[in-house]
């Protein structure tokens, strides 16, 4: 497994926004067989549900939260969520941006 990404929510201020930063030649070393294009298709889907609307499809129209626990469910053997981890910040943006470091991008890459 690699991290892709950060999904974050705030139920409080009906945020939800996600990151996405797919290594792919890092993806590509676990396995070279990954069809990439599948890959991109699916974190794109997650990307359109996250930002919500009708490009989103049906799970699109419902509200951040909603989005957010379909986004978390445990449904795929290609894109995985790990668990949800409860946490409080004063600036989302810049949360968003300590974990992208921490948990999605190698050291010294970024």
């Amino acid at each position: 497994f690699i991290n892709v990404g950060i999904l974050l929510s705030c139920a409080a201020r009906k945020y939800l926004d996600v990151r996405i930063e797919l290594d792919e030649a890092r993806a590509l070393a676990l396995d070279p067989t990954l069809d990439l294009a599948l890959v991109r298709r699916l974190l794109g889907a997650v990307e359109a549900v996250c930002r919500g609307g009708a490009g989103g499809g049906p799970i699109g129209l419902l509200p951040p939260r909603a989005r957010f626990h379909w986004l978390t469910a445990q449904r795929s053997a290609i894109l995985q969520t790990s668990p949800v981890h409860g946490g409080k910040c004063a600036d989302l943006d810049a949360t968003m941006q300590h974990l992208l470091r921490r948990m999605v991008r190698v050291p010294g890459r970024d």
